[in-house]
């Protein structure tokens, strides 16, 4: 019998925390509730969960840190829960690394169908990982991006970064200088089942630029009004 996938919920209403535990457990998902900052720093190391769900006002340690902090040393899903409604909030969270944001109050069968639409998400990148018999890599001057071993090197250097961020570079540098929107990309790299929105796109991009620096022959493009592509001088 398999394990049950494991749920750290991080919550300072009780009542609230209780609740998602009981939808949780009646999805066969085993669960565990703190109910600040420091708890949930504390609970990620001795629980080691498969996905938190992570409330944002939290007393002492928000849940920005939080995840900041969880975001520095693991790839583990984090799905943010906020009352805040927010464009910036939102924004400022997938920024920090979380895979999707909930807001307050929401529907028990949508905050289920997240946390397993997350996890469908997440755990390909394992077996993709662990399992590596046709070599998936392409290189450019300065940059090699190996999907085999979920690897970037750029200028000589290793860059750290999740798998999402890496599989969408891959993608596009894998096929140059083809425009793809941001829905296509959402699909190819999130899967059909991802709930959210195009900016989530456009934040991973975003974190891109920050590591990957435009070489000369090959950048990183904005086509307004459509997408993206990886843009190659031949």
């Amino acid at each position: 019998m398999a394990a049950k996938q494991k749920i750290l919920i991080v919550d300072d209403d009780v009542n609230i925390a209780e609740l998602i535990a009981l939808y949780l457990t009646k999805e066969c998902f085993d669960t565990k509730t703190v109910n600040d900052g420091e708890e949930a720093l504390a609970a990620f190391e001795q629980y080691a969960p498969n996905l938190i769900l992570l409330d944002l006002m939290l007393p002492g340690i928000d849940g920005y840190q939080v995840c900041r902090e969880i975001r520095a040393k693991s790839d583990t899903p984090v799905i943010m829960l906020s009352a805040k409604g927010e464009i910036f909030d939102k924004v400022l969270g997938l920024e920090l690394g979380a895979d999707d944001y909930i807001m307050k109050p929401f529907d028990s069968k949508e905050l289920v169908a997240r946390v397993k639409a997350v996890l469908r998400r997440y755990h390909p990148a394992s077996k993709k990982n662990s399992s590596p018999p046709n070599v998936k890599c392409v290189e450019y001057p300065g940059l090699i991006v190996n999907l085999s071993n979920y690897s970037v090197l750029y200028q000589g250097q290793p860059v750290d970064m999740p798998p999402k961020e890496l599989e969408l570079l891959y993608f596009l540098a894998s096929s140059p200088n083809q425009v793809f929107t941001r829905e296509q990309l959402l699909d190819h790299i999130w899967g059909y089942e991802y709930i959210g929105d195009t900016r989530t796109v456009d934040v991973h991009v975003k974190r891109l630029r920050e590591k990957i620096k435009d070489y000369g022959s090959w950048s990183l493009a904005t086509v307004w009004g459509i997408g993206y592509k990886f843009e190659v001088n031949r």
